[in-house]
């Protein structure tokens, strides 16, 4: 069985969404289903069918969440001492060769990745190409248009 690398804040974020979606979301929707049986006519009944759709929706996502935290590896990067090395969950700071544009990223998970937060993937090409690596040298990512050379300027353990 296959582990996935989760952070310390993603697990909770998950354990959280999960506890959410049991305690609140899914008794709601069982009470939208009652309240819509007892309107009649279950075929031509539009408030039954949109609740019952919403929970295929919730149980759904019930069983997503506990299947990834029952494989999930979860990663405190807080007790791994300070390397200097980009490892998942530090933040690493890139400066793109060419261009001099710096950017700070958060190596996560598959599910905590928001690039509008600048929190990537580790599999993402950036990532992989950035694991591993240390203060100080320069990698070179493969994108859809080439490549890009990327020194990295600092990790931060955080």
């Amino acid at each position: 069985m296959q582990k996935y690398p989760m952070t310390v804040e993603g697990e909770k974020a998950l354990r959280e969404e999960l506890q959410q979606l049991k305690t609140v979301e899914r008794p709601r929707v069982i009470q939208d289903i009652a309240d819509a049986r007892e309107h009649g006519d279950l075929k031509e009944n539009a408030e039954y069918h949109a609740a019952r759709e919403q929970q295929g929706f919730i149980e759904g996502r019930i069983q997503d969440i506990e299947g990834k935290l029952s494989n999930a590896q979860v990663i405190d990067i807080k007790s791994i001492p300070h390397s200097g090395k980009v490892l998942f969950g530090t933040t690493v700071t890139i400066i793109n060769v060419e261009t001099d544009e710096e950017v700070e990223y958060r190596i996560v998970g598959d599910d905590e990745a928001d690039i509008k937060n600048n929190r990537i993937s580790v599999s993402s090409p950036i990532a992989r190409a950035l694991i591993g690596k240390e203060e100080g040298d320069t990698v070179v990512v493969n994108i859809p248009s080439g490549t890009v050379e990327y020194e990295i300027d600092e990790v931060k353990h955080v």
